[in-house]
C-alpha cells in the first residue's frame, strides 16, 4: 500500500514543439483539480458549525459541547497537516488528495447519521472521536496542493497564483453555507425529522463528486508528465533552490529540522498564523450560533451570512495577492499588516454591533453583515500569504513540510485552542466577551506580521 502513494519517476522529456501546449493545458488542469478539491475538503470540515444552533436548540449539545468536538478537527488536523505534509512531500500528490477526500467525505456523512441520544456527555464524545478522524484525514489536502503550487508555478508568479488558488477554501465554506441551505429545506419539504442533519450528508456527497473530477485533473510534478521543470521552461530559477531530484525522496531528518525547525523564520511565521487563525475561526465558526442564539438572524439568514462571509474572502485574496506583486514584488508581510489592520476595524463593528444598531437606529443584521463583509474580505489574503512566506523560505522538496508546520501552529493553538476552546467557553457566559477576544486576536496578528518583514529583505 505504501508503494501506492510513491511520486511517479520522471518520463522522456516531450518533443520540443508539444512542450509549451502541453504544459499549459497541464496548468491549467492542475490549477483547477487543486482549487476544486481543496473547496471540497471544506464542505466536510465545518458542517457542524451550521448544524450546531438546531443541535443546541434540541438539547442535545451546549456551546461548550460544540467547542470540545468541534476542536477535535482543530487539534487533529493540526497535527495531521504537519506530519501529512512529510508525507505528501514524499508521495504522489494526485493520490494523497483524492483518498483523503473521498474517506473524509465518507466520514462527515455518516455524522447525518448517529444516533443521537439524550445525554449531553455521550454526543460530545460521539461527535469529538468521528471529528478527529475527520480532522486526520482533512490533513491531506493542503500539502499535496502546496506540492503541486511549487512544482507547477515558479517563484515570481506563485504569490499571485497561490493567491487565486487559496480562494478554494473560502468558495469551499461559503459554498457549504449553501448546500446547507438547501439540503435542510429539502430534508424539511420530505417530512425527515431533524433536518439539519442534512448539513452533514448533502454537502458530502457533492465533495465525493469533486474528487473524481481531482483524479481525473491532477498530476504530481511536470517531469512525470515529459515536461520540464517549470524554473526551466518559464526561465525563473529565483527562491530558495532545491537540492534533490525530483522523484528522490528526501531525508526526513532534512525536511524537518535542517529546512524547517532551524529557521527561525518559520517560527516567527508560525506565531503569526496563530493569531490570523483565531481570527478566522473565531468570528466564522460561531457566527451562526451567535446571530441565531441572540435573535439577530434566523438560522437560514445567518448560513446566508456565513456564506458570504466567506465569498466575499474570494475576492479579497485575490486582491491581497495582486497588492503582494504589484506594489510589493511578491513580499507578503507588509499586504499583511494592511490587511490585518481592517480586519481589526471589522472585528470592532462585531463587537459593537449592538451599540452602534441603538445609536445610529440601523438593524442590527445590517452592522453584522457590514463586520462580516470587512472581516472577510481582508482576512483570507493574509491566511494565503503567511502559508506562501513559508514556502518561500523553504526549498520545494520540503514545502509540504514547513506548510504543515505553520498549519500546525494556525490550527493547534489559533483554532483550537484560542477560537473552539477559549471563545467557546467564554461565549457560554457572555457573547460580548467573546466577540472581543476577536478585537485582541486582530491586534496580536498585526503586531506579529510586522515582525515577519525582516524575513523577505534577502528573497
Amino acid at each position: 500500500m505504501s508503494r501506492f502513494f510513491d511520486p511517479p519517476a520522471a518520463k522522456p522529456l516531450l518533443p520540443a514543439d508539444k512542450i509549451d501546449k502541453v504544459f499549459k493545458s497541464m496548468r491549467f488542469k492542475v490549477f483547477m483539480g487543486s482549487f476544486l478539491g481543496y473547496a471540497a475538503y471544506y464542505l466536510v470540515r465545518k458542517n457542524l458549525s451550521l448544524a450546531s444552533a438546531d443541535m443546541i436548540a434540541e438539547g442535545l449539545i451546549d456551546k461548550q459541547g460544540v467547542g470540545i468536538a468541534a476542536s477535535a478537527v482543530s487539534i487533529a488536523y493540526a497535527f495531521s497537516k504537519f506530519i501529512m505534509g512529510t508525507l505528501s512531500d514524499r508521495s504522489d500528490a494526485r493520490k494523497f488528495l483524492t483518498v483523503g477526500l473521498v474517506i473524509a467525505s465518507l466520514v462527515m456523512m455518516s455524522v447525518g447519521f448517529l444516533p443521537f441520544s439524550a445525554n449531553m456527555g455521550v454526543n460530545v464524545a460521539m461527535l469529538f472521536v468521528v471529528m478527529l478522524f475527520v480532522g486526520v484525514l482533512s490533513g491531506m489536502g493542503w500539502p499535496p496542493c502546496g506540492r503541486m503550487m511549487a512544482y507547477w508555478f515558479s517563484n515570481n508568479e506563485r504569490s499571485f497564483k497561490m493567491s487565486l488558488w487559496n480562494t478554494s477554501h473560502t468558495i469551499g465554506a461559503g459554498t457549504l453555507g449553501i448546500l446547507a441551505i438547501f439540503g435542510v429545506g429539502l430534508f424539511a419539504d420530505m417530512g425527515i425529522d431533524q433536518s439539519w442533519r442534512a448539513n452533514f450528508i448533502v454537502p458530502s456527497a457533492f465533495a465525493l463528486v469533486l474528487a473524481a473530477f481531482c483524479w481525473w485533473a491532477l498530476r504530481d510534478t511536470p517531469e512525470s508528465c515529459g515536461l520540464p521543470s517549470v524554473a526551466d521552461w518559464r526561465n525563473d530559477h529565483s527562491g530558495v533552490k532545491t537540492k534533490e531530484k525530483v522523484g528522490e525522496k528526501v531525508p526526513f531528518k532534512t525536511q524537518l529540522f535542517d529546512y524547517v525547525l532551524k529557521n527561525k523564520w518559520i517560527w516567527m511565521i508560525a506565531l503569526a498564523n496563530a493569531f490570523v487563525y483565531m481570527v478566522r475561526y473565531g468570528v466564522g465558526d460561531w457566527s451562526p450560533t451567535y446571530l441565531q442564539e441572540t435573535g439577530i438572524m434566523t438560522g437560514e439568514e445567518s448560513k446566508l451570512a456565513f456564506s458570504i462571509h466567506n465569498y466575499v474572502g474570494a475576492v479579497g485574496t485575490i486582491i491581497c495577492g495582486w497588492v503582494s506583486a504589484k506594489f510589493f514584488k511578491g513580499k507578503c508581510a507588509p499586504p499583511n499588516i494592511i490587511f490585518m489592520s481592517l480586519v481589526l476595524v471589522g472585528c470592532v463593528i462585531y463587537w459593537q454591533v449592538p451599540a452602534l444598531a441603538a445609536a445610529t437606529g440601523i438593524a442590527a443584521k445590517v452592522w453584522v453583515y457590514v463586520a462580516l463583509i470587512l472581516i472577510g474580505f481582508c482576512i483570507y489574503g493574509p491566511v494565503a500569504l503567511v502559508s506562501i512566506q513559508a514556502l518561500n523560505l523553504v526549498p520545494k522538496n520540503a514545502a509540504g513540510t514547513a506548510a504543515g508546520f505553520v498549519g500546525l501552529s494556525g490550527y493547534l493553538i489559533g483554532d483550537s485552542l484560542l477560537s473552539k476552546i477559549i471563545v467557546g467557553g467564554i461565549a457560554d457566559k457572555s457573547w460580548d466577551m467573546a466577540n472581543f477576544t476577536m478585537v485582541i486576536g486582530a491586534a496580536l496578528g498585526i503586531l506579529l506580521c510586522a515582525l515577519t518583514l525582516k524575513s523577505e529583505k534577502n528573497l
